[in-house]
């Protein structure tokens, strides 16, 4: 008997012997979200002595990433896409060209460009909404031309509220948080009390405040921050906040810390 048909019967007479009860459980993939989102913030385009181009590239390839690695909906630049100078605005927009996802802005205090020409350069107004499966997203504009703090239009944001009261679920996104929680905040009560009372409003996120990338709850309703991707101070890394929602409506929120740069080998002499 050849050495070859020799080690084929063996094989044979050993498959059988081997136990499924020794083979770990099977562990399904995760499963894939019904929307995938990212929010992200005060990336300042333009600011002096902040290498404020080299952030966005490097944002666009962190994002550009996310989709083509774990799926990617759409993102949600939640203000300060620019720093004070109107004239920045469409460098912005040329800076981000290259991301491979649809995305929408808000308005932040430092984009200070008037209604107009917010309109013109993105096809809507600064207080916008729109819907995905279900979903309502609202996007709501905490300032002015001049770069002023201000509580957002009350009425337009009721209507909007009313107009998806049958939403699965309404995000809502506001660059400056309606609280004097943080140290950039502002106080409007009666925003904050409407949003208690939305029974389908999910949660609100926030900008603004670069150092926070954390959660706050009020009235039963959770209050996001990001962080930041760009600017002069915040956070000691650079990253964005994702928002996984899934086909039973639960939904998940975590926040991403793009910039890490782990240490390894380190030594220090004198």
């Amino acid at each position: 008997m050849s050495a070859r048909i020799s080690r084929r019967l063996w094989l044979k007479a050993a498959v059988p012997l081997i136990s499924t009860a020794s083979l770990p459980d099977f562990i399904p993939a995760q499963k894939k979200p019904h929307i995938r989102f990212i929010v992200a913030s005060d990336g300042h385009y333009g600011e002096a002595n902040t290498p404020f181009e080299k952030n966005h590239k490097e944002f666009v390839r962190w994002i550009n990433q996310e989709k083509f690695q774990k799926g990617l909906d759409f993102l949600i630049l939640n203000g300060d896409l620019i720093h004070n100078n109107p004239n920045l605005l469409f460098d912005f927009k040329n800076a981000i060209k290259p991301l491979q996802v649809p995305y929408y802005v808000v308005r932040g205090n430092h984009d200070r460009v008037g209604l107009d020409v917010w309109k013109s350069a993105w096809g809507y107004e600064t207080n916008h909404s729109f819907t995905r499966s279900g979903y309502a997203f609202i996007m709501v504009d905490t300032s002015n031309e001049a770069g002023k703090y201000v509580c957002p239009d009350y009425e337009w944001v009721k209507q909007e509220l009313a107009k998806h009261a049958a939403a699965k679920g309404i995000f809502l996104f506001m660059h400056i948080t309606p609280a004097k929680w943080t140290t950039h905040g502002i106080d409007c009560p009666e925003l904050m009390q409407l949003f208690s009372a939305t029974e389908n409003l999910k949660g609100i996120f926030h900008g603004h405040d670069h150092d926070q990338d954390s959660v706050k709850t009020e009235g039963g309703k959770p209050y996001f921050f990001d962080g930041h991707f760009g600017g002069s101070w915040g956070t000691t890394y650079k990253g964005y906040r994702v928002v996984e929602i899934q086909e039973d409506g639960s939904w998940t929120t975590y926040q991403f810390n793009a910039s890490a740069e782990p240490r390894l080998n380190t030594y220090t002499g004198k």
